[in-house]
């Protein structure tokens, strides 16, 4: 079924994005907004706007009902719920088909089934991907030690309906595992309505890899591979594309995974696939599935020239994939660094207020992908992520050299930014050999200070 107008149920960047998209395919849109967004750079991009509820997202972003009713008011046949809020929810997704609406990303059945982590570990196993030894399932606070002496130490409590790090500990011994095993219950219930909890073994130089893949319900494609493994309190803070750690045949294996995975699951729409790769041993393991467009999905863009939201309307209003996979080629290297409202010489504290200027490098290797302007004020309710600078080379080393220059060029005054641990990055000898890991960054923060500029290459 075409689609004529698409109700955005989100806000900030990923509004934006999604707002382009489906301009450049002659779709309308109607962008949802709380009380504190009517200014956002996607209510003024939008063809309209409609308020949805309060400041507090569990009012607004949140509430189901009022985005639906919103839908109805403003006439749009289809919903595009962006990365983060209602994205991942099942309920959401069978609420919007059930009011006569297209839902742009996979079925609630899917969303429910992978969006349980524990159940997700079980399904890719059958799909005869491995996983990370670990539980089979949720496990009981009171299975934990037995557990500990099947799978051994340490090991990683995950909340089974998580996501973004929370609810996640990491156990050195079966003490730490029994004290902590409620604590991660009850973050996982706070954040997530879901207090369940499952095991894996912890890894301990490991590398976050995660696959891109679109399907029609039917057919699936790879969109290669990034590497995400800078992470501060697990949270993303610069990604990549390809993932340069790989061996072309480990590549070549992940990627197959993962199609294997997306076509068990009759997967439609944009997804990722999750894992993390070994350096010690060169093995992969799945860990989760997120059955949403991903905030880094512009670093697998920038190397294969597809418009990933594009292709999720495309399939979305019924068409079926359009590319084949040997049509999917690499061409260079891209890095991704998001520009957070947060001041990383005091330990990250958000920095909310009024952008007074933004000055962006200016050259077809550069991206900046952002929701806000001079003149915004940056509301303190929200997610931190102001935007994403992506550059991409004919090489790593080359896509390095440009994001020094980029990032020396880019100017966002009026409130603080991470812009300056970045600069720090693009500069550090460790990133640029590749010897990180997912705990690298925290360890690499730990006693160091960014009040000085990191001097110019």
């Amino acid at each position: 079924m075409p689609i004529s107008k698409i109700l955005v149920a989100n806000r900030g960047e990923i509004a934006v994005r999604i707002i382009r998209a489906a301009r450049g395919l002659g779709i309308a849109t109607a962008q949802i907004v709380s009380r504190a967004d009517h200014d956002m750079l996607a209510a003024r991009m939008a063809d309209e706007k409609i308020e949805v509820g309060p400041a507090q997202a569990s009012k607004s972003y949140l509430n189901i009902n009022a985005i639906i009713e919103a839908a109805r008011v403003v006439g749009a046949d289809a919903v595009h719920p962006g990365y983060g809020f209602l994205s991942e929810n099942a309920d959401f997704a069978d609420a919007v088909e059930a009011a006569g609406l297209i839902f742009i990303g996979p079925k609630g059945e899917t969303i429910r089934s992978m969006g349980d982590k524990a159940a997700a570990r079980s399904i890719a196993a059958q799909a005869g991907v491995r996983t990370v030894p670990g539980s089979e399932g949720r496990i009981s606070p009171s299975d934990a030690s037995r557990m500990a002496e099947e799978l051994g130490l340490p090991l990683m409590i995950k909340a089974a309906a998580g996501g973004g790090g929370r609810g996640i500990r990491v156990a050195h011994s079966v003490q730490d595992l029994e004290q902590m095993m409620p604590l991660a219950s009850a973050e996982a219930l706070a954040a997530f309505g879901d207090g369940g909890l499952y095991l894996e073994r912890f890894i301990e130089r490991a590398r976050h890899i995660e696959v891109q893949i679109l399907g029609d319900g039917t057919h699936a494609i790879h969109v290669f591979e990034r590497e995400c493994s800078l992470q501060r309190r697990r949270q993303k803070v610069w990604e990549e594309a390809p993932a340069a750690c790989l061996s072309p045949h480990v590549r070549a294996e992940l990627c197959a995974s993962a199609v294997r995975l997306a076509k068990h699951v009759n997967y439609r729409g944009a997804g990722t696939l999750e894992y993390l790769y070994d350096d010690k041993t060169g093995e992969f393991f799945f860990i989760e599935m997120n059955t949403r467009i991903q905030v880094e999905h512009p670093v697998s863009e920038m190397v294969t020239g597809i418009d990933l939201v594009k292709e999720m309307i495309k399939i979305a209003s019924g068409e079926p994939l359009s590319i084949r996979q040997e049509d999917v080629t690499l061409s260079g290297h891209a890095i991704e660094c998001r520009i957070n409202a947060e001041d990383p010489t005091a330990d990250f504290r958000p920095s909310p207020g009024t952008i007074s200027s933004i000055s962006l490098p200016e050259a077809s290797c550069v991206r900046f992908d952002t929701g806000v302007y001079a003149g915004y004020t940056v509301p303190p309710f929200y997610d931190s992520l102001l935007g994403k600078l992506i550059v991409s080379g004919a090489t790593r080393g080359e896509a390095l050299q440009r994001l020094r220059e980029a990032l020396a060029r880019f100017q966002l005054t009026g409130i603080t930014t991470t812009a300056l641990l970045h600069e720090h990055l693009a500069r550090d000898p460790d990133v640029a050999s590749l010897n990180t890991h997912t705990r690298w960054l925290e360890q690499w923060l730990e006693g160091r200070s960014l009040e000085v500029p990191a001097l110019a290459s």
